[in-house]
């Protein structure tokens, strides 16, 4: 059994990867979040489920809850100092596989006319691009997924991997696909093993996402 970790476990990705995690029976899953044990009390019955209270900007609650665990999800690599809390937790407990969910556009890698809509939504990118470099300079074996503009269709679950380093052109992805990529990489960890890929819906290389 897989001793996973999600931090940040009441995430919008996290509401459909919890699902398919229990669904093969072979994870042991810590889901860690403020007031955890409240706003996720429908699992407290599921023998292999542990609900954790805790913080990430809180380096005692992230090294308590990392001890033991064999992957750390984060649900959002967009804040330097809880990304270095979580490095840092990982390192004091010797647990290396890491998979961060973060945004586009860190690499200016948007290409096109969706490449200059982006950066007007974002604004300035200084400080995510500075929490992004926190896990490529954290030295562990990590996956940081860069998903595109992300919307909620039970039907749409393809996705496509852009590496990192390649133009990214398409626009969106459903928060469906990119729960069924990272369940995937639990599953087989050595995907994508240290490295920065882009996550996006095949076909979607349009000015915007569709729902904007």
């Amino acid at each position: 059994m897989k001793k996973v970790i999600l931090l940040g476990a009441t995430s919008n990705i996290s509401k459909y990867l919890i699902p398919r995690l229990l669904a093969k029976n072979d994870v042991e899953l810590t889901l860690f979040a403020r007031q955890a044990t409240r706003r996720l009390h429908q699992y407290a019955a599921q023998s292999q489920v542990t609900l954790t209270n805790g913080n990430w900007n809180n380096s005692a609650d992230l090294t308590a809850a990392i001890a033991g665990q064999d992957i750390v999800y984060l649900a959002t690599g967009h804040f330097t100092t809880a990304n270095q809390n979580v490095v840092d937790a990982m390192k004091q407990n010797g647990v290396e596989r890491l998979i961060v969910a973060g945004g586009l556009g860190i690499y200016d890698e948007v290409a096109g006319k969706c490449g200059i809509w982006n950066a007007q939504m974002m604004g300035d990118y200084t400080e995510i691009k500075r929490a992004a470099a926190v896990i490529d300079n954290s030295g562990l074996n990590y996956t940081f997924l860069r998903m595109a503009w992300l919307y909620n269709n039970d039907q749409h679950t393809d996705y496509k991997v852009i590496p990192q380093g390649m133009p990214f052109k398409d626009t969106q992805v459903t928060r469906q696909a990119v729960a069924d990529l990272i369940t995937e990489i639990i599953h087989n960890p050595q995907l994508y093993q240290r490295s920065s890929i882009g996550v996006a819906e095949p076909n979607t290389a349009w000015n915007k996402p569709s729902f904007y």
